[in-house]
């Protein structure tokens, strides 16, 4: 059953009252691994928006009357995160207002773990550098190589109008924002 209901939002606060109520939620962060280790809700698991499988997802939960929350960094793909399930179905999905940056701010319960460079931040350095290096290219060498910066530029219009952004995508695979598992330093916090 398709549907477009729109996505509904959730407070952090409000997620952390029915936790100290004792109610159990479902909450899963669709960030990257290596995002996931440097800081997440309490209680969060990760399941990374690009591994993320609505229809098998709602199969294997226990039951589709618990609302299942989705949060991110900021909002963007956690919002995507609850189109996938409404897309397939599951319209009871709410995206954590703000993401993890918005629970830690105030002040709710954190895991902290290794520091990472997040992935918003990588691609803006990617694209930066590849900007400079075919601009001092096309200086040097030839014109031919501002190619390459059109293309960035062509990709960040095309990432911004459509809210979808391939050079994440290819970055989120890289070795070093793969994470097997939580490093045994992380620690509760508040921050």
């Amino acid at each position: 059953m398709k549907t477009n209901a729109p996505v509904r939002t959730i407070d952090p606060v409000e997620i952390q009252k029915l936790v100290d109520t004792g109610y159990q939620v479902d909450l899963i962060d669709v960030r990257t691994p290596a995002e996931f280790r440097e800081v997440h809700a309490v209680g969060a698991r990760n399941i990374p928006l690009n591994d993320l499988d609505p229809e098998q997802m709602i199969l294997g939960r226990d039951s589709d009357i618990e609302p299942l929350y989705l949060i991110c960094r900021s909002d963007s793909r956690g919002r995507k995160a609850c189109e996938a399930f409404i897309a397939a179905g599951h319209t009871n999905v709410a995206n954590v207002a703000g993401g993890t940056i918005a629970w830690a701010d105030l002040g709710l319960p954190v895991v902290r773990g290794r520091k990472t460079i997040s992935l918003e931040r990588q691609v803006r350095i990617t694209a930066g550098l590849l900007v400079v290096t075919s601009v001092v290219l096309g200086w040097a060498l030839h014109p031919a190589w501002a190619g390459i910066a059109a293309f960035v530029g062509s990709g960040l219009v095309f990432a911004g109008l459509l809210d979808s952004c391939g050079m994440a995508v290819v970055l989120a695979k890289m070795p070093w924002n793969q994470v097997k598992a939580i490093q045994p330093d992380a620690r509760v916090t508040q921050p």
